[in-house]
C-alpha cells in the first residue's frame, strides 16, 4: 500500500518562486501581510514588541528549500572564525 504524501503549491517568501511542498515538513514564517514583514521586525530590522493585531492577521509563508539552504551556509560562514590578519609589508619602523 502506497503512502499518499499531501502536497501544497505555494510561492516562497524570499525568492519568489512556486514549488510544491509538504506542508507538515516545510519551514514556514510568520508574516504580516500589511507590512511584508514578521511581528516585531520593523523596516530597519530592528525588533520592538509584536501588537496584537498584528499577530491576528498574520499568515505562515513557506521557504523553499534552495533559500533555506544558502540560508544555513550563510549562517555557518558567518560563526566561522575571521581570516588571520597580516602585518603591512614591507614592516615599518626601522
Amino acid at each position: 500500500m502506497s503512502e499518499k504524501r499531501d502536497t501544497e503549491t505555494g510561492r516562497c517568501f524570499v525568492c519568489k518562486r512556486e514549488f510544491s511542498y509538504d506542508p507538515k515538513e516545510v519551514t514556514t514564517f510568520l508574516i504580516d501581510p500589511e507590512t511584508g514583514l514578521p511581528p516585531g521586525f520593523s523596516v530597519l530590522g530592528t525588533l520592538r514588541p509584536a501588537k496584537p493585531e498584528a499577530v491576528a492577521r498574520s499568515t505562515d509563508q513557506p521557504l523553499c528549500p534552495g533559500c533555506q539552504a544558502r540560508a544555513e551556509q550563510y549562517a555557518e560562514s558567518m560563526a566561522a572564525p575571521p581570516p588571520p590578519r597580516w602585518e603591512s609589508w614591507p614592516p615599518t619602523g626601522q
